[in-house]
């Protein structure tokens, strides 16, 4: 028989929002159970050095989610390695079912599931990843100044960090594979006009090339689209900006939905389509995708769901 656990308010997903959400919850006594989910900490789980969380001038993505994880837990908050597999928002108490076979019922529930950054899926990008091959430009370009890097993609977001980027490295290339750019005439006015950037058409990344001993990328292989060609560029850093994708599986069909997934929250808030259900991060932030922001919307989120539950108890 399996197993059922009932809290006021469930947590599902367990990255800066989640666990300040958890934070949150314990201090408004409301004793809140967070499941972590398949990445316990999210994002920065695979971020290395982070120098933009306020206090810290250095600190590493792991040990930073480790310290939010116990500073929950510390608080009071109930934390379960499990995976919620589906939910029924349909009626309160709403229910949550774990890999587990755990039920959860919840009087009030906050998703924290985040956002994935679409990547290549190459085997080199994964063995590179935070050694030199990010998603983010506002949170690693500060590493490559002076230094030559590669931007893949066409859209907004891969004209946005590529002029971003020029802040910090010596060039940039845009690696796209067609000979137009998807984004905002004005950013791509903006590139064009700027002496740091090339743009590379018609190509596309073969394979990521690196030092193994101290683990770093030296370059990358490209593809002509056309022709074939193999052209291999000198680099040290290679961000890819092909997208995000918001984690929203559990509730694309049940809560509204916009911007390819992104859970819709109320102006200034973080209420849903569905009193007494909450989002927070980077499910629902496909502007800012910051730390520092998601934790903000994790407090707003607990706040917001201890008023719901005070005034339906």
């Amino acid at each position: 028989m399996s197993d059922t656990k009932h809290t006021k308010l469930l947590i599902i997903g367990s990255g800066p929002a989640g666990y300040t959400a958890g934070i949150y919850g314990s201090r408004a006594m409301l004793d809140p159970i967070l499941i972590q989910g398949m990445q316990p900490g999210g994002q920065l789980t695979i971020t290395t050095e982070v120098e933009n969380w306020p206090s810290r001038k250095e600190v590493q993505g792991p040990d930073l989610m480790v310290e939010m994880e116990e500073h929950a837990r510390a608080a009071g908050t109930e934390i379960i390695g499990d995976h919620i597999a589906s939910v029924d928002l349909s009626n309160r108490p709403f229910t949550a079912i774990g890999e587990s076979g755990t039920t959860y019922t919840a009087d009030a529930v906050i998703f924290a599931t985040g956002a994935q950054a679409r990547w290549l899926g190459l085997e080199s990008e994964e063995k590179f990843k935070g050694f030199g091959v990010s998603a983010c430009a506002t949170c690693d370009g500060f590493f490559y100044r002076g230094q030559e890097i590669v931007v893949v993609g066409g859209g907004n977001s891969a004209v946005e960090e590529a002029l971003f980027l020029t802040k910090f490295a010596s060039k940039v290339t845009l690696i796209h594979r067609r000979d137009e750019l998807r984004s905002e005439k004005i950013l791509q006015e903006r590139l064009f006009k700027n002496p740091k950037i090339e743009p590379l058409w018609f190509h596309e990344v073969e394979e990521i090339l690196g030092s193994e001993d101290p683990l770093g990328v030296e370059s990358v292989s490209v593809k002509h689209v056309k022709t074939g060609e193999i052209t291999e560029i000198p680099c040290k850093g290679v961000f890819i900006a092909i997208g995000h994708k918001p984690s929203s599986e559990l509730v694309v069909d049940v809560l509204e939905t916009h911007m390819g997934g992104y859970v819709v929250t109320k102006p200034d808030s973080t209420a849903t389509s569905i009193p007494g259900v909450f989002a927070a991060g980077d499910l629902t932030d496909y502007v800012y995708r910051q730390a520092v922001t998601s934790a903000g919307m994790g407090c707003m989120a607990a706040l917001e769901a201890e008023k719901f539950l005070s005034e339906n108890e």
